[in-house]
């Protein structure tokens, strides 16, 4: 699903270098993490996949089901399956939740060459969907995020994916902020999406998220690398030993 090889990153302002090396394949189906300090490098990941702007390859690879991803804008790599959630979702006065998720979701079946989804489908999705997030139904109404609690703008988030139906999602960090009850929300919401043709990335700092959605990959990233790969233990590990010795110990 998500193939990356010696993936080198800089600031384009800064000429500073990000990452340094990145290896990482992810199958099929299969939920990965990557766990690692502050300034190790795991949302720049995420924000180079997504096309942010601000950030230069200066070597390696990214594909997508064998689809170069860093030579696709950002609406195409979304048309080709690719979803990031936020670790901030913004807001956007003046825009309906309804509008814009409709919007996002027939302009990516435009782009696939399927039918646009009628108004009336849609609501009936949509409001499914939200049910089983949780989701009021004024929210559905109200502007993208605008007023939202934390919580609120994370399962917003989920709804999105849930209606985008991408075929790799990757969740930066979408835990942080988050109360217990909240987060155990987005990971039922999660799990809910988990299938044979859709792979995951979750990017987080704590175990405690990795309770709920249960991964089949952990992996370390330290310095713009990642440095170590194992089962759902390794993030248990992580738990009770920090990042220090584990790093010096790769080292």
């Amino acid at each position: 699903m998500l193939n990356i090889n010696n993936l080198h990153v800089k600031l384009q302002e800064e000429d500073k270098a990000i990452l340094k090396g990145v290896d990482l394949t992810v199958e099929d189906g299969q939920v990965h993490a990557i766990m690692g300090p502050n300034g190790s490098g795991k949302s720049t990941l995420s924000y180079v996949l997504a096309g942010r702007d601000g950030y230069e390859v200066t070597e390696g690879s990214a594909e997508l089901d064998g689809v170069d991803l860093l030579a696709l804008d950002p609406e195409e790599r979304a048309a080709a399956g690719l979803f990031l959630a936020f670790q901030y979702p913004v807001e956007i006065p003046g825009v309906g939740n309804m509008t814009f998720l409709r919007t996002a979701v027939n302009a990516q079946r435009k782009a696939r060459g399927e039918e646009e989804m009628s108004s009336t489908d849609f609501l009936k999705t949509i409001r499914a969907k939200a049910k089983s997030l949780q989701i009021d139904a004024e929210m559905l109404k109200r502007p993208v995020n605008v007023g939202f609690s934390g919580g609120e703008k994370k399962r917003n988030e989920i709804l999105q994916m849930a209606m985008l139906e991408p075929k790799m999602c990757i969740l930066d960090e979408t835990d942080s902020g988050l109360d217990v009850d909240a987060m155990k929300l987005v990971a039922e919401g999660v799990n809910a999406l988990r299938s044979a043709g859709r792979s995951f990335l979750v990017i987080t700092h704590y175990q405690r998220l990795l309770d709920h959605i249960r991964p089949d990959v952990v992996h370390i990233m330290a310095d713009g690398r990642i440095v170590k790969t194992g089962g759902p233990d390794l993030a248990l590990e992580v738990e009770t030993s920090g990042y220090v010795g584990m790093v010096e110990e790769v080292a």
